[in-house]
């Protein structure tokens, strides 16, 4: 008997006689170089194919379909590719597969449906994320960069060099202040009780700002 894929075999105990209408490699819709042994490559259909690695109950089921047939019933299997297809796709295992693959497929549709219905939202999304980079980020880094203007001048303005250079301006000032006084005192424009109290309250702070400047430029020597 002929079986599945082209050796002649015995099943379940029985054989058959051979006929003078075994199919010919002519007539053989797949190559014959496929079938050299039992573990080789399985023919391949446009439906599928059985695999190699099928376990023994399932190969047990597929021999138990094959046992009852005659042989121009395998024969037909081996010649016809729309009656091996038919009856490839009536075993279980297959079914099994093509169900699995078409919920696949469907499920694949699906999804793909549901991205382009979201397409118009991502759109849109796009569209505001492009106007918030041309408005308000260019808003907001505008306004960044004058607060930065505004902590580097603060931050000069109170830099020790800063402070020391205020502080310098300050003394000279009293110094000229000083000397109007006193000058004014010559003159005769203010009197002696006045003058001893603007003089007393110049020098004092002239001698305070020394005091700071000199404790300054101590400090950031050492």
């Amino acid at each position: 008997m002929f079986n599945f894929w082209g050796s002649k075999e015995q099943l379940g105990g029985e054989s058959r006689p051979s006929s003078s209408s075994e199919p010919s490699p002519q007539q053989l819709w797949y190559s014959p170089s496929l079938v050299t042994s039992p573990s080789s490559s399985r023919p391949q259909t446009s439906g599928g194919q059985i695999p190699s690695h099928v376990s023994p109950g399932e190969a047990a089921g597929i021999i138990a379909l094959l046992k009852d047939k005659s042989v121009d019933e395998l024969g037909k299997l081996l010649t016809d590719k729309n009656a091996y297809q038919q009856f490839l796709n009536s075993l279980e295992q297959v079914t099994i597969q093509n169900n699995i693959r078409e919920e696949l497929r469907k499920e694949t549709l699906h999804l793909a449906r549901e991205n382009l219905e979201k397409e118009p939202q991502i759109v849109e999304l796009r569209n505001q994320c492009r106007i918030i980079r041309t408005s308000e980020l260019a808003t907001a880094q505008e306004r960044l960069n004058e607060l930065e203007n505004q902590r580097d001048e603060i931050l000069r303005f109170y830099s020790p060099g800063s402070l020391l250079h205020r502080l310098q301006d300050a003394m000279k000032k009293g110094d000229e202040e000083s000397e109007e006084l006193q000058q004014k005192y010559m003159e005769k424009e203010i009197d002696t009780a006045a003058f001893v109290q603007k003089y007393k309250k110049l020098r004092s702070q002239y001698h305070r700002r020394a005091l700071i400047h000199l404790a300054a430029k101590t400090s950031s020597v050492g």
